[in-house]
């Protein structure tokens, strides 16, 4: 049964959280805040935050310079996940992936539909692994950035879920598959 196995050792992660918009401050980042509190909630620390434009570049750039920094196991972002024409997270993040996690997104669209019925069907959200980090791109609203942490990121986030989590696999993520190992 999957759930939480109290005999084992919480290991907090160090997460960035990205906003992607064109009009988010940090006066107003409602849906930052929300990951901000959910995360140091559940006992992970935030190693870095930031707000960039729709601009695929920068993005990347930001994606890039996280993926690079040894002290950041994952990267949430929020925003830009949509159908308009302003919306390039989910290209942003397919440009940097090594391996993508089709079913994160598959997951947080099964549960989306719950909430906001064939709606969801607009999210583009995206998951996957670039250089050993984790990343996630979840839709702006502040209902989907709770969504998201609290159905899904909070228990693949916990090395005490069973009957497996993402956190056991982060020493085995820059494997090679196999060769020369």
């Amino acid at each position: 049964m999957a759930g939480i196995d109290e005999s084992r050792t919480f290991h907090p992660v160090n997460i960035a959280l990205l906003t992607v918009s064109d009009t988010r401050s940090e006066a107003d980042d409602k849906s930052g805040d929300i990951l901000a509190e959910l995360v140091a909630g559940s006992g992970h620390n935030i190693a870095a935050r930031a707000i960039v434009v729709d601009e695929q570049g920068q993005i990347v750039d930001r994606l890039e310079d996280w993926i690079n920094d040894e002290n950041i196991d994952v990267v949430i972002a929020t925003g830009g996940t949509g159908v308009t024409g302003r919306d390039i997270t989910s290209e942003a993040f397919s440009q940097v992936y090594d391996k993508e996690i089709p079913g994160f997104g598959e997951l947080f669209r099964m549960l989306s539909y719950e909430a906001i019925g064939t709606s969801t069907m607009q999210s583009r959200t995206t998951g996957g692994v670039a250089g050993g980090t984790y990343l996630f791109a979840l839709p702006g609203s502040p209902g989907a950035c709770r969504d998201g942490w609290e159905k899904i990121l909070r228990w693949q986030l916990d090395s005490r879920y069973r009957p497996c989590n993402l956190v056991d696999l982060m020493p085995r993520l820059q494997e090679n598959g196999g060769e020369g190992t």
